[in-house]
């Protein structure tokens, strides 16, 4: 395990040049204190967890100190807000301090987010509070340990700096991992600003860096396209399938990586509910969570538009064309393994979709309900759920077709049938009232709660001694919690 001055540099984008980014030191905060950090994405640095105790850990993450071979640069794009085009965005309150590579041979890049004010912080302070950085932090991990692809959150560092938002608040800094930020966003703004040279440079490095698999391809490009097609197909079939919703789906919050990332008003389902919008300033429900499915595709059409100087507009058709059946592909298989299916038949999506729209119509909790049909035999279970259902006689019907399914699948044993299916349901997820209690204790002061939060939903399939209230219900209040793009 390495120290943390034993950190290995390599900083590939800023190499890139100003044309890209702009270098910026951070802006330091006042008594900075660590408030939670993750031992797994320190492993990903060969951090020796330790480290997260001493003072130096949280002088390097609020920006009192920087390594010599950090280069901070604050990264330049544009992108698709609600549907319209904004031509210059850019990371107006985080810094890519540099890029690290560990023992592995795998380079990561360190993201502080709320570092100050950079060239593209338009009307914002370049800060981050206290709420947002928990919340992120928690979530990057919760969605990591649930195996969808995220960015990851080493640390959390809170302080005394004052910030304003609605109320005052207390400043705060989250570390973010990932093998890259480039976004949607970073090709529509060189596409639209009519740079061909640095969006062709950009081009190179993505495939190069991120797709070199793809460099073997006779057409590299389109091999990429695809790729990032399925890749997001998939990430999206993933939050489909376990109730995420991002909130903020702007194509300057997309991944190049096909990762979840840049997360603000997001929230998992509490009661199923195909419409609901988690973030309060979304009048339209524009990135509802039944909405994600074509917003996924809605923002690959903006990406494809800025690729066309290397990409024939049929190619790129060809590919977007994809992204719907491996969706559907995707979302299915783990929709079957949710229901504890081993095997696949023609009328599995219909006994999902009746399923859905039963739950829909009774608000059943989403994540409960799927952990508890594994706890015993599909008859046993569905006996014992049928009392959360409003229409008896609907349920009653779908419970009879399910059985019959579940006894084509195959003959297993019910312990067979518990394992398998308690691999894939969780028990634990990040429930918007779990997240505000834990922000509330750590906005007094008290870290304790945040960190048990967190090593919680580490390990979301597995029945942990003495923590059944992160397994309950939410209050009524919890559940109708307003959730803003305010950091």
């Amino acid at each position: 395990m390495k120290a943390l001055d034993e950190l290995t540099f390599d900083n590939r984008f800023a190499r890139l040049g100003d044309a890209f980014s702009t270098h910026v030191l951070p802006e330091p905060l006042d008594e900075p204190r660590l408030v939670v950090a993750s031992n797994a994405a320190m492993a990903l640095l060969d951090l020796d967890p330790a480290v997260a105790e001493t003072p130096v850990f949280a002088e390097l993450f609020s920006g009192h100190k920087l390594w010599a071979e950090a280069e901070p640069r604050a990264m330049v794009y544009s992108g698709h807000q609600f549907g319209g085009y904004t031509p210059q965005l850019g990371d107006g309150r985080g810094l890519l301090l540099g890029e690290v590579y560990n023992e592995a041979g795998e380079h990561w890049d360190l993201h502080l987010k709320g570092a100050g004010m950079t060239p593209y912080s338009r009307m914002g302070d370049g800060r981050a509070v206290l709420r947002s950085s928990i919340r992120e932090f928690l979530a990057s991990e919760a969605l990591h340990a649930l195996g969808i692809p995220s960015s990851r959150a080493l640390c959390v560092i809170g302080s005394s700096t004052p910030v304003w938002r609605e109320k005052q608040e207390r400043g705060a800094m989250v570390l973010r991992l990932a093998h890259s930020h480039i976004r949607f966003g970073h090709f529509e703004y060189f596409y639209y600003t009519k740079k061909p040279e640095q969006q062709a440079e950009l081009a190179e490095h993505v495939l190069n860096l991120h797709y070199p698999e793809c460099r073997e391809q006779p057409e590299p490009y389109m091999a990429m396209f695809r790729e990032i097609v399925e890749r997001n197909a998939e990430m999206i079939a993933k939050w489909q399938a376990y109730g995420f919703c991002h909130g903020v789906m702007n194509t300057d919050n997309m991944s190049i990586l096909g990762i979840t990332f840049d997360f603000g008003p997001f929230a998992f389902l509490d009661d199923f509910d195909a419409h609901f919008i988690c973030n309060h300033s979304d009048h339209e429900g524009r990135y509802s969570f039944s909405n994600q499915v074509p917003i996924g595709q809605w923002n690959l059409s903006a990406l494809a538009q800025a690729l066309t100087p290397f990409i024939s507009v049929d190619a790129l058709k060809e590919a977007l064309g994809l992204y719907l059946p491996l969706y559907q592909a995707h979302y299915l298989d783990l929709m079957r393994r949710r229901l504890g299916l081993t095997t696949a038949e023609d009328d599995d999506q219909k006994l999902v979709e009746q399923l859905l729209k039963l739950m829909q119509n009774s608000g059943v909790d989403y994540t409960l309900f799927f952990r508890r049909l594994g706890d015993e035999s599909a008859a046993l279970a569905v006996a014992r759920l049928r009392d959360d259902f409003v229409d008896l006689a609907g349920f009653d019907a779908w419970a009879e077709r399910y059985k019959a399914r579940v006894a084509r699948d195959g003959d297993y044993s019910e312990v067979q049938r518990r394992e398998r299916m308690h691999a894939v349901n969780p028990l634990y997820i990040l429930r918007n009232y779990l997240a505000q209690n834990a922000i509330a204790a750590a906005e007094s002061g008290d870290y304790s709660e945040v960190r048990r939060l967190h090593e919680v939903l580490s390990k979301p399939f597995e029945e942990q001694v003495g923590m059944e209230q992160y397994a309950q219900r939410p209050p009524d209040w919890g559940k109708h919690l307003e959730i803003s793009c305010s950091s």
